[in-house]
């Protein structure tokens, strides 16, 4: 059984007792050398946990693994350090739990079952890595150059960088040659001082990792989901809640953007999810190919499994962990994209580890300070000009599961106030089996402004133009199909039949897609741009015809309906030729319709 913490250090610093254990909240006593935050280790099995209280020689620990057969009087070592995450090579691919511990390397450990106070470091300490300097000696450095690379996958260079907090004068680098992560590869003089430079470095989970500065967000998440990116698009570096009931699709929605954005890296967090659901993902995603390189979509992605029966503490730092990984990534330069499933699980953590320790409940049990740790969550996304001179992302994706689909509850509320993107999920749209499930008339996109300019320049001028006709004809067939439910659709006129016509083309054949289609699972920003343009060029024509005198009956007959009903399936998304030919042949009919009715 091994004793040491995660990142390899010994815990032999003994720093008090335990005087008393309440679940996964233990209460120590004697405590004289010990500081906020400090990653410690409890009783004889060194079970991991973190210090959160302390007050005079007591301090309160949540622990990170079962408490089960912990004693009073069992001593509690400290390690000096913060709960930290080890980052460098060989993070891209792996599955770890809460606290960044890989699942593999415990599996050959201890089995099927995990031991308690069994850990082992994030990266393998033994392999070495074909190291390429990209700085010399003599170069003033400051903290987060990149100092070398590394290929980690075919596809994929893990940039080396300098500590954030470290700068001096690069007195020697190693050259060109194959290194483990704790090997040095350069060293640094700083006030006479030298400092030896390895692969891996460290970072605390709880503090945001430091850069120049925002930059503006005016470029979208590019998610090949049509509803999102026409409709609710979200930038890069922005921060979006996926809020729905059980059924609705929350899990899968990810697993699409996961896919399909064109995010650099994934980082997916099963946030206290159910054992079934984790090890569906687990056994989907490393079968699942990349459509931007064809390899492996693993080789992109890192995976953080903590499921529902693990301790409540591991699910309260599993967020932590996953952003901390986002944000390494992103000083290197690389647009990052996290998925948070889900962020309810988390608050509901934070609920009962704020109960264990007695503190003051608010709103349906969570503690008082449920908006500050959602706030502090989110305000880590951005798009960054980092330390190392480029511009990378973080965009955080986060799943609410309201209980009973009830979006008026703490969690919901409060997440809202907080991010500028809202995919509300329908549980209707769903038992109908449409999918995505995102509800048009509940979501809605605060960047809009921001990234209407990139859409017009890369897709077509009239984009903005196209979608607010678009979601105003939306808005009315609300208020239409309620005077339908009253006296029939027969008693509105032909131009208001024609709105809820066109509305339900839109809805079938726009915004449904099916994943197991070649052609629908994914579309680009100009298949998209087009099949927009169609449906509205068909409301357009079809509006002005039946002003002229055509009838609702003549309209629907047409060949060219059903070209649009298909056209998503029909048409890849490198043939953008075949929607002019449907353009010109919708032309084509209605100034048919129109010659013979006027």
């Amino acid at each position: 059984m091994s004793n040491l913490m995660p990142g390899g250090e010994k815990t032999e610093r003994i720093i008090g007792s335990v005087y008393r254990v309440n679940g996964p909240v233990v209460e120590a006593t004697g405590i004289t050398d010990a500081m906020m935050f400090e990653m410690v280790a409890v009783g004889g099995n060194r079970l991991i946990g973190e210090l959160v209280k302390l007050e005079k020689n007591k301090a309160v620990i949540q622990v990170y693994e079962d408490t089960t057969g912990v004693k009073p009087g069992e001593p509690v070592f400290g390690s000096g350090a913060l709960l930290s995450a080890e980052l460098g090579p060989g993070l891209i691919g792996t599955i770890y739990d809460g606290i960044l511990r890989p699942l593999s390397s415990l599996l050959q450990i201890s089995g099927d079952f995990l031991d308690r106070g069994i850990t082992a470091p994030p990266i393998d300490q033994e392999k070495k890595w074909h190291f390429e300097p990209l700085l010399d000696a003599g170069t003033a450095v400051d903290g987060g150059m990149i100092i070398g690379r590394v290929k980690e996958t075919e596809f994929f260079y893990h940039r080396i960088l300098i500590p954030p907090t470290l700068h001096g004068t690069l007195v020697s680098i190693a050259p060109e040659g194959d290194y483990t992560v704790k090997e040095a590869i350069g060293e640094i003089e700083k006030d006479k001082a030298i400092y030896p430079i390895c692969m891996s470095q460290k970072w605390p989970l709880r503090r945001p990792r430091p850069v120049k500065g925002r930059a503006a967000l005016d470029t979208p998440l590019i998610t090949g989901q049509r509803v999102i990116d026409t409709l609710f698009p979200i930038a890069k570096g922005g921060t979006v809640a996926i809020p729905g009931g059980f059924g609705t699709g929350k899990t899968m929605t990810q697993h699409a953007v996961a896919k399909w954005c064109d995010a650099d890296i994934i980082v997916y967090i099963g946030c206290g999810e159910r054992g079934n659901e984790m090890t569906g993902v687990l056994n989907e995603l490393p079968n699942l190919i990349d459509p931007r390189t064809g390899r492996n979509l693993m080789e992109r992605t890192i995976l953080i499994a903590n499921t529902s029966n693990v301790p409540v503490s591991a699910r309260e730092a599993s967020i932590y962990t996953g952003v901390t990984l986002a944000e390494y990534f992103r000083d290197q330069g690389y647009h990052v994209a996290v998925m948070a499933d889900s962020t309810s699980r988390w608050a509901e953590a934070l609920r009962e580890l704020s109960g264990r320790m007695e503190e003051m409940p608010a709103e349906e049990g969570f503690p008082a300070y449920l908006p500050t740790r959602i706030a502090e969550f989110y305000e880590r996304a951005g798009f960054m000009e980092t330390l190392c001179g480029k511009n990378g992302s973080v965009t955080l994706i986060g799943a609410v599961s309201p209980p009973g689909g009830d979006f008026s509850e703490p969690v919901t509320q409060h997440t809202k106030r907080f991010v500028r993107c809202f995919w509300s999920l329908d549980r209707q749209l769903a038992n109908a089996r449409h999918y995505p499930a995102i509800s048009w008339l509940d979501s809605y996109s605060e960047y809009l402004s921001d990234i209407a300019p990139w859409w017009e320049q890369n897709a077509g001028a009239d984009w903005s133009q196209n979608r607010s006709i678009i979601m105003d004809l939306l808005q009315k067939e609300v208020r239409l199909n309620q005077v339908v439910k009253l006296v029939g659709p027969d008693a509105l006129p032909n131009s208001q039949r024609f709105i809820i016509d066109t509305c339900t083309l839109f809805k079938n054949a726009f915004l449904q897609q099916n994943a197991f289609d070649e052609n629908d699972r994914y579309s680009t920003v100009n298949k998209q741009y087009k099949m927009l343009e169609l449906i509205v060029q068909y409301y357009q024509r079809g509006h002005k015809a039946i002003k002229n005198g055509v009838t609702l009956v003549k309209i629907r007959q047409m060949k060219t309906y059903q070209d649009l009903v298909k056209m998503k399936f029909s048409i890849a998304n490198d043939d953008l030729a075949e929607f002019d030919k449907i353009m010109n042949r919708l032309e084509r009919a209605f100034d048919q319709l129109e010659a013979i009715f006027g």
